[in-house]
């Protein structure tokens, strides 16, 4: 089910969230309304305050590249209760959006390179490398859950 937005200047959209301490099938239902809301949207990411769920739950589907102006659909990938754990010192400037605040789109300074912890909708925790795009989208969205 698609889910409203919330928008820039909405309370939520400041508070950090809570962390996930249950990983049922409610859960996994948001994730997957999420889901179904980024992509109506599309988005590449979505944080749970965005639809007004104030939890550490956020999401991507980075498209791939395939060839010059050619992109195929990503994978959508479940960050649950993420802790960005290395970031390199190398960074790079890129135009960033965001869901909330429609039609705004402007340069953002960050790390090229960066590790997270987290786990996935059935509770497995895993550590990953990102880099560019992926590695920025997680940032933003990790931004999202901690009131940024």
């Amino acid at each position: 089910m698609k889910l409203p937005l919330a928008y820039y200047g909405d309370p939520i959209l400041r508070k950090k969230c809570q962390p996930v301490e249950k990983f049922d099938e409610k859960l996994k239902q948001l994730v997957k309304d999420m889901e179904e809301t980024m992509f109506a949207h599309d988005g590449i990411g979505l944080a749970a305050p965005q639809v007004h769920c104030s939890l550490a739950v956020f999401i991507t589907n980075i498209p791939k590249e395939t060839s010059e102006d050619e992109w195929e659909a990503g994978t959508t990938r479940v960050f649950i209760n993420p802790k960005i754990i290395e970031y390199s010192e190398e960074e790079w400037v890129r135009g960033e959006g965001c869901l909330s605040i429609p039609g705004v789109f402007g340069p953002v300074i960050r790390p090229m390179h960066i590790k997270v912890e987290a786990y996935d909708v059935d509770g497995n925790r895993f550590i990953e490398g990102f880099t560019e795009l992926p590695a920025r989208a997680i940032m933003h969205e990790n931004d999202h859950i901690n009131g940024v």
